[in-house]
Order: C-alpha cells, then sequence, then structure tokens
C-alpha cells in the first residue's frame, strides 16, 4: 500500500461527500509487514460482497434505459424494481452472516473516500484495516481496505477517520450513492419539521 503523505491522504478522504449516518462496520487489523496489492484484495473479498455489489450495478444498468418509458413499460419497470427489491432481501439475509460481533463497531460517517467509526479498542494511525460495511436501510454492504489517517476523541472514545485503499469502482458508486440517497431523507425529515414548527409554534 501507498505511504503519501498524511495531508494528501485527508485531500483524498475529502474529496468525496460525507455524511453522518450510524451504520455496523466490521473492523480487521490486517499484517502491515504484507505487500498488499489490488489483486490480492480481490482475492480477500467474501464471495457474498461480490455478488451483492455485482447484483446492484445489473440492476441499475438494467433498469435506466426504461425509467424514461410509460405505460406498459412502466409496469415492467414496477415490477422489475419488486423483484430487485426481493433479491435485495435475499442479498440482505446473505449478508448479514458475514457480520463478525467480535469486530463490529460503531459506524459514523460514510462516503466514497473513507469512513470514521468510534471503538475502545485501540488502533494506531497508519494501521491498515479491512473493513465490511453494512449500511442496512439502503441494502449496502461493502467490503474494502482502508487505513487509519487521522484519530480524535469524542468524550473520552477513540473516534478513527479512515481512507480507502482498495475498493471496487462499483463499491465506491454505491456508497456515493447511499450517500446522496441518505443526505435526501435527511432534509426531506428537516423540511417536515421546519413545516410543522411553523404550523403549531408552540
Amino acid at each position: 500500500m501507498d505511504s503519501n503523505n498524511p495531508l494528501t491522504k485527508l485531500e483524498q478522504f475529502n474529496e468525496f461527500f460525507t455524511i453522518e449516518y450510524d451504520f455496523s462496520v466490521n473492523v480487521t487489523l490486517l499484517d502491515k509487514e504484507k505487500n498488499y496489492d489490488y489483486q490480492s484484495f480481490i482475492n480477500h473479498m467474501p464471495t457474498p460482497f461480490k455478488m451483492a455489489s455485482d447484483m446492484a450495478t445489473l440492476d441499475q444498468a438494467a433498469l435506466r434505459p426504461l425509467q424514461a418509458l410509460s405505460g406498459v413499460a412502466g409496469q415492467l419497470v414496477e415490477y422489475l424494481n419488486h423483484q430487485a427489491q426481493k433479491i435485495d432481501l435475499l442479498m440482505g439475509y446473505i449478508l448479514s452472516q458475514q457480520v463478525e460481533e467480535a469486530h463490529q463497531y460503531q459506524g459514523l460517517t460514510f462516503g466514497g473516500g473513507g469512513i470514521t467509526f468510534s471503538s475502545e479498542t485501540t488502533f494506531q494511525l497508519e494501521d491498515y484495516l479491512e473493513l465490511k460495511i453494512f449500511i442496512q436501510d439502503d441494502n449496502c454492504a461493502v467490503y474494502c481496505f482502508g487505513e487509519i489517517i487521522e484519530i480524535e476523541l469524542n468524550q473520552s472514545i477513540p473516534v478513527y477517520k479512515v481512507i480507502f485503499h482498495f475498493i471496487r469502482d462499483e463499491d465506491r458508486e454505491l456508497l456515493v450513492r447511499a450517500s446522496l440517497h441518505k443526505q435526501s431523507e435527511q432534509l426531506k425529515a428537516l423540511a417536515k419539521k421546519r413545516q410543522q414548527s411553523s404550523i403549531d409554534p408552540d
């Protein structure tokens, strides 16, 4: 893995939009002495993670040309969406079996460039990590390798900022799409709350 200076790594992390959202992440320390490359990362990836992102990519590719159509085609799109949701539920169950409670931590923010998570377990700056990220509401599960580039304290609990080192392009796209979806949900909830406050100021 590369050894860019900390400022460059932080810039890479900030290249992508990041959303605050509680999620689950499995974190396992990787051996720094091993010379990991992209192929070894792919070889490490559990099959369910490969299947999940491949299926999500295929769904998007299949539905995109039909979404502008109406009438019978619109009904077909709705039917295909229902089928995709069923598959998502099944994949969600399969991926839930990948959760390792001994390595499960609280994710705080995520985006296309990396994540932050909190843990009372001590990790070190520049530690290399195997990550399994679970954004359950979006049926999004991503496997990647990362590096700790910053450590802060939040009420005496360490918060670790992790940049992605090895991640498939389609998985990064899934995280970007999920972060934008969560932002949209949060903005709608905020607008609804403001609307209710203006109607009932008491």
